[in-house]
């Protein structure tokens, strides 16, 4: 072989290894990355009008990684009592500490039509049934990861999340 002939080999090998080396750390990342807990924290009526109004929704996120996660971003979908309540996309960039927990709002409007018979159980019984569900993208020392979170529980105007 000749000189030139050399170098375009241990060029081209040296990509392969370099690929796989990268692609080794990622599947490693996936594996010893662990998905937060997302709970739902309390409801804060921020505002209301004749036809609806909105809500913060605040939200737990426990991250029980060894390492921070910094969430660039996250969707959200509320439903209660299977009746959808709003849906959105948070644009505040957030951390969670290792081994720590963030409080996060979600602003959630809503019209009174939409929540129907939920709305009329949370006033009467002030307890109601939610849903609580998207995806959230966190970047990490192992490389940036989208999961999805479901949440589902019992919310008591009087207790707060069951």
């Amino acid at each position: 072989m000749t000189v030139p002939v050399r170098r375009c080999v241990l060029a081209a090998c040296v990509t392969v290894a370099a690929t796989f080396a990268v692609g080794g750390c990622a599947a490693l990342g996936r594996a010893t990355f662990t998905e937060p807990d997302v709970r739902l924290r309390e409801f804060v009526v921020t505002g209301l009008g004749l036809t609806g109004g909105s809500v913060d929704l605040v939200l737990s996120v426990y991250n029980p990684n060894g390492y921070h996660l910094d969430a660039v971003k996250m969707t959200y979908r509320v439903d209660v009592d299977s009746i959808k309540l709003g849906e959105g996309e948070l644009a505040d960039r957030f951390v969670v500490q290792e081994k720590d927990s963030s409080l996060v709002r979600l602003p959630v409007r809503f019209t009174y039509a939409g929540l129907g018979a939920a709305g009329r159980a949370l006033i009467t019984s002030g307890t109601v049934n939610y849903r609580v569900r998207g995806d959230f993208t966190v970047g990490t020392p192992l490389g940036s990861f989208t999961r999805p979170y479901d949440r589902t529980g019992r919310y008591s105007s009087v207790t707060g999340n069951r």
